[in-house]
């Protein structure tokens, strides 16, 4: 596959953008009082996990908010873990909080983002931030699912009434970006692991996502010639010769010749993701100000 090929939508791009107009707006709003920093919190041994924190803190430092990595122990319980979250909330030098998965497995990572304050859930997993997308309130949603939303955006196609099939119904992923492109105006149709074709549907799509976490799921014939599919999946796989590779969810290599974008894995959604953190977080400066916070 030739990585210069105009039909791979690259995330570089957008996120680049994204973080131009953070960088710049977070500049006037800091002119006179100064951003608390964002916290990375990740608990227990989790080498997995370094490069996303690597990239967060990076586009972080580019957009010029302070990034604090904390590493807690693996034997915090559940009560203790979810008292230094509380405790973070009601610190003013704190703008946002960002909790790194996996947890350690006695962990309930949903009491724990819930522990989170929605106007500093800068990842947009607090309940009450996906709760409301119902709402079409998108300003504080979950990162890979509005990075998604942007990718169909950069294509250029106009939402209103696009058809769209999102495969995979996650509660972080799939969901969110249905509520959001629904905002958007486009008609969205949910497949999951029950759905009898998910071909049948996503053959009709203008626009496919796909975050079902198998490896080449997605197929040439499964989309129309012409549509955009944002590829969401983050899969390793062997590469034949003893060493793993980033995959996504579609195989990009027969999907480039049917499809008019497909973003690549990796270089695609991943990218604006953290550049969605970063809104997020410019977002939630401009709501705890108006809030009294700070």
């Amino acid at each position: 596959m030739d990585k210069s090929d105009p039909r791979l939508l690259r995330g570089k791009p957008v996120q680049q953008a994204i973080l131009a107009e953070v960088k710049e707006a977070l500049a006037h709003e800091t002119r006179e009082h100064p951003a608390g920093r964002l916290v990375s919190i990740s608990i227990g041994n989790n080498p997995e996990v370094a490069v996303y924190i690597r990239n967060q803190k990076r586009v972080a430092e580019h957009v010029g908010l302070p990034f604090d990595d904390q590493f807690w122990p693996a034997d915090l319980t559940q009560e203790q873990t979810k008292a230094r979250l509380v405790a973070m909330n009601d610190d003013p030098s704190i703008l946002g909080v960002i909790l790194q998965r996996p947890v350690p497995d006695h962990l309930h990572v949903r009491s724990l983002q819930s522990a989170i304050h929605p106007l500093k859930d800068v990842e947009g997993m607090n309940p009450a931030s996906i709760g409301n997308l119902v709402y079409n309130e998108t300003a504080l949603a979950p990162c890979t699912a509005a990075a998604s939303v942007e990718l169909i955006k950069a294509t250029g196609l106009d939402l209103n009434g696009l058809e769209v099939v999102m495969i995979g119904h996650s509660a972080i992923v799939g969901k969110p970006a249905a509520f959001m492109l629904m905002s958007e105006g486009a008609t969205v149709t949910v497949c999951h692991h029950m759905t009898r074709s998910v071909a049948a549907h996503s053959r009709r799509a203008d626009a496919v996502l796909v975050a079902v976490g198998i490896p080449g799921f997605l197929k040439a014939d499964m989309v129309k010639p012409g549509a955009a599919v944002i590829d969401i999946g983050i899969n390793q796989v062997d590469d034949g010769q003893g060493r793993t590779k980033i995959v996504g969810d579609g195989d990009t290599e027969s999907l480039i010749e049917v499809a008019s974008w497909v973003t690549p894995v990796p270089g695609g959604v991943g990218l604006v993701t953290s550049a969605i953190l970063m809104r997020n977080a410019l977002a939630a400066l401009r709501r705890q100000r108006s809030a009294g916070w700070i």
